[in-house]
């Protein structure tokens, strides 16, 4: 029941969001301002959670809106707007993340941690232990630095669906829209994103062992939806 009234609550809320985009589309005096403020929070998180970097994700949060006001002619109503947005934020992500690849200078750097994770943190670690033990036994501070290096471990999409799943609460449905995948590919990238986490946790709780940092892998995306 949880599930269906927030799903039914996001539906509610991207369709008063579609007003205002009708808004920006026709450019009506401060339209744009109050997209910016509706989705600024939400699509800097994404991203943050995406590439790592503070400075790079506020770099790339104002590129995001950039290119949505740039494209918002294009924009279909029949689209979810939210679906739409992030889709960009994706494509901006995954672009940053392969131009640093190619750059050597940022391969061995470890990337600064993404902040607000708490919540996922406490979601992750009651996955490994029903009863709450180790976390009685942990800071959430701490508990919540871990995971935070435990996400940057995951390859790019596991790391997308997490935390449009995690943050976003985005349906499996939204979350294939976005990636450009299909929903039980979405699933498949779900379960092995929770079960990268939980063997990192696992692993921490067991014997102490941080995180180790890997390659994130990058996947291709496509969309239905117009996209700049």
């Amino acid at each position: 029941m949880h599930d269906q009234n927030t799903n039914q609550n996001r539906i509610l809320a991207d369709l008063a969001e579609k007003e205002v985009m009708t808004a920006v589309q026709a450019d009506v005096s401060g339209a744009f301002e109050e997209l910016v403020r509706l989705y600024q929070k939400r699509a800097y998180q994404v991203i943050h959670q995406m590439v790592g970097s503070r400075e790079e994700a506020e770099d790339l949060t104002q590129e995001l809106f950039l290119r949505v006001f740039k494209a918002r002619k294009s924009y279909r109503p029949e689209c979810l707007l939210s679906t739409w947005i992030f889709t960009i934020a994706h494509n901006l992500a995954v672009n940053q993340i392969r131009n640093r690849h190619r750059n050597k200078a940022f391969g061995s750097q470890n990337l600064p941690l993404p902040g607000n994770s708490s919540q996922l943190g406490v979601l992750e670690l009651n996955a490994i232990s029903a009863e709450g033990t180790p976390s009685a036994r942990m800071r959430s501070v701490e508990l919540s630095q871990i995971v935070q290096e435990a996400i940057q471990t995951l390859s790019a999409d596991q790391r997308l669906a997490i935390v449009l799943n995690k943050f976003e609460e985005m349906s499996y449905q939204q979350i294939s829209q976005v990636m450009g995948r299909s929903e039980p590919a979405v699933k498949s990238i779900l379960t092995r994103a929770r079960a990268n986490l939980k063997n990192q946790l696992e692993a921490y709780l067991e014997s102490g062992l941080r995180p180790s940092s890997s390659a994130s892998s990058l996947e291709s995306d496509v969309s239905d939806c117009n996209l700049p």
